[in-house]
């Protein structure tokens, strides 16, 4: 069964490489483009480190983020951890299960800046963060006809690109649903052949799901 990849690039391509990696026919739809805001950057003084969520965070950040390199990083995963130290970056701590998880681990009086996208799930926390929008998802116009690529197995990486996906696609005979959050898998809506959510919210665990409904409608 064809994969299609329906986040922004460049992380599209880069999951689309792992999965082709993994024997799978797959292929990058961007339902979504990553567009830089302007921002002001705070007073690094101010923090004990930066939490980045989204290796997009680091790529949008632009000539701010050299302001910033005297903080040590907490990321979320080991995709922003590398975007981080391409980036100039020391990275502190790397998490595997999600910003829930990364910041469970860390001392509650850590008080974090967080460049993050405009749109975002907002994590509860014992520290006290500063959130900084420097980027938006924005919707690729016109939208994708996603009736030419199924019937397929979609990787979603958001509940907005589940959201996305089921407004756009009404025909989901033989399509099924691989989302790296029960959120996101929530967000899909009904009628899906299969839909499942990944056991930790990352792209390698995404795409073992991938290889699963590939070849089974429900995973093991």
């Amino acid at each position: 069964m064809r994969v299609v990849v329906l986040r922004p690039e460049p992380g599209a391509s880069a999951t689309v490489a792992r999965a082709q990696a993994m024997g799978l026919e797959a292929e990058a739809v961007p339902l979504f483009a990553v567009r830089a805001l302007d921002w002001t950057v705070p007073d690094p003084a101010a923090f004990d480190g930066l939490l980045l969520t989204s290796a997009n965070a680091v790529r949008a950040a632009g000539d701010g983020l050299t302001r910033l390199r005297s903080l040590p990083v907490y990321a979320v995963g080991a995709a922003t951890a590398e975007a981080a130290r391409e980036a100039g970056l020391t990275v502190a701590v790397t998490g595997t299960g999600g910003a829930d998880d990364l910041l469970g681990g860390l001392p509650p009086t850590l008080r974090l800046l967080h460049l993050a996208g405009e749109d975002r799930i907002e994590v509860e926390a014992a520290q006290p963060i500063t959130v900084v929008s420097i980027y938006r998802s924005a919707p690729v116009e016109p939208a994708p006809d996603l009736s030419l690529h199924a019937p397929a197995l979609f990787l979603v990486h958001s509940p907005r690109a589940g959201r996305r996906l089921a407004a756009i696609l009404s025909d989901r005979r033989g399509c099924r649903i691989a989302a790296i959050s029960p959120a996101a898998a929530a967000a899909c809506g009904p009628g899906w052949d299969a839909v499942a959510a990944a056991e930790t919210p990352s792209d390698s665990s995404l795409l073992s799901l991938a290889a699963r409904l590939c070849q089974h409608p429900q995973p093991k």
